[in-house]
């Protein structure tokens, strides 16, 4: 229910914000629709702990209102065992809203991202399970691996004349420099009628109207990746010594996110109790808004100290669960 609050308000602020898009080549406002709504399984993923913050407190809050929270420790059950009960479903919902997250968001993220951009440039795109492709004259373009700065990685191009292939060329990576692609360690199959040609080349020139601003907008944000993808890619950035520490910190983000979840039905249950029938609804939405809200501030600090002062990444990550889950603690103790 709170979800399904939170959502279409985050709808209508991303569409908002769309509509400066909105007529820039051929992208319409259906297309915005249909970038909002191919946006939203990643809002879901990333407001999912606050959405179940505010939902336990109000959940849980129509027990105490009844005093059953009340009944249930008179007849003998533990505050152990009434967190025992509602973690249970929190792992239920935790595990939901992770497979949203790393299934159904990055590639409905990437999509949203290929829509707008082919209509804002008029090119033709497309984004599938084999990766991204695209259509240069008689040649089709398939490229299994977009990185920032327009970099390419595992390219397939296939040329196409008068409905028969004609080549078939495979390269390891694609850079773009001086107006025009360069590709490397090269592997190029010249289809005949009766036989195929085989080209290895270590550098080549490649000169296709791909345009690069293109692919930069395809490149999706560190925190909208699968956590096997930032995986990937950071081995990727440590091999060639690049700077990841913007992924490493998406990585560890994301590798909490589930914990996440329950500890904010861990943090409602001693905010309830301490309060059980003191507090009407409106009291608990605005304690679970503001605990998002202070959640929120605190994660960003440390994400920000990560970026800038070489915090490191996995601490930063962890230090608001763990800050939160002690706050709990204090308050359990007390109330117990």
């Amino acid at each position: 229910m709170t979800l399904a609050v939170l959502l279409p308000l985050l709808a209508v602020f991303v569409l908002a914000d769309e509509m400066d898009q909105v007529g820039t080549g051929g992208y319409a406002l259906t297309d915005a629709l249909w970038f909002v709504t191919l946006t939203m399984p990643g809002y879901l993923y990333q407001v999912f702990p606050i959405a179940t913050l505010i939902g336990a407190l109000i959940g849980l809050g129509q027990l105490a209102a009844r005093s059953e929270l009340v009944a249930m420790r008179a007849a003998g059950l533990s505050i152990a065992g009434i967190i025992r009960g509602a973690m249970i479903g929190g792992l239920l919902l935790a595990l939901l809203a992770t497979g949203v997250g790393e299934l159904v968001a990055p590639a409905a993220e990437q999509q949203a991202l290929a829509v707008r951009a082919a209509a804002t440039s008029g090119d033709a795109v497309q984004v599938s399970a084999s990766g991204f492709w695209a259509r240069d004259g008689n040649a089709f373009i398939n490229v299994r691996e977009i990185q920032p700065g327009a970099e390419l990685a595992d390219i397939n191009i296939y040329e196409i004349l008068d409905d028969r292939l004609t080549s078939a060329t495979h390269a390891r990576e694609a850079r773009y420099r001086d107006g025009h692609w360069v590709l490397t360690d090269i592997e190029r199959s010249r289809i005949g009628p009766d036989r195929v040609e085989v080209d290895r080349l270590e550098r080549a020139r490649w000169d296709s109207l791909l345009n690069p601003r293109l692919l930069e907008v395809i490149v999706v944000e560190p925190h909208a990746l699968p956590i096997w993808g930032l995986y990937r890619y950071l081995r990727y950035m440590q091999q060639t010594e690049q700077d990841a520490g913007a992924h490493e910190v998406a990585f560890w983000t994301k590798l909490v996110q589930p914990l996440l979840i329950l500890t904010m039905i861990f943090v409602a249950i001693p905010v309830l109790l301490g309060s059980a029938r003191s507090s009407g609804t409106g009291i608990k939405l605005f304690i679970g808004i503001a605990l998002g809200i202070l959640f929120y501030l605190v994660s960003r600090t440390f994400t920000y100290m990560a970026l800038l002062y070489g915090l490191n990444p996995a601490l930063a990550a962890f230090a608001p669960l763990l800050l939160f889950t002690l706050g709990a603690l204090f308050l359990l103790r007390r109330v117990g």
